[in-house]
């Protein structure tokens, strides 16, 4: 039951995590939040490509965690086994980056959201893979 209910907190932070992304792509003025905050205001265009491709990742790891969990894409559980860990990875240096970064905003947002995502696919990778009805 908790790696459920960790595949589905970590999909629905990373879901906010993708808006975001794209909403840079599209040229939110966000970039101080972004990037150590090296492009304040809007990203130039090659950092837009960037925040497509970063949501594109997202997107890929949130079909790890949700596949490890048995929530969906039930028959990748087997191939999820080594991919998780991968998710894993990709957090704690996510955190670690966050937590060193130059930009106070960036660290106040993305810290706390990068704890969550880490926890939670830690519990997803320790939990038993089954799939089996949704919450």
């Amino acid at each position: 039951m908790m790696p459920k209910i960790a595949a589905w907190l970590y999909s629905i932070v990373a879901a906010g995590l993708i808006l975001f992304q794209l909403a840079l792509a599209a040229g939110a003025p966000w970039g101080e939040f972004a990037m150590g905050g090296t492009f304040p205001g809007q990203f130039p265009p090659t950092m837009r490509v960037a925040a497509v491709l970063q949501a594109a990742v997202i997107v890929g790891m949130v079909t790890v965690v949700l596949a490890r969990a048995g929530i969906s894409f039930t028959g990748w559980v087997r191939r999820t086994r080594w991919l998780i860990w991968v998710v894993v990875g990709y957090g704690a240096i996510g955190l670690i980056l966050n937590l060193i970064t130059p930009s106070t905003g960036e660290r106040a947002l993305w810290v706390p959201v990068a704890l969550v995502m880490l926890v939670s696919s830690v519990i997803v990778a320790r939990g038993t893979a089954t799939p089996e009805s949704t919450l």
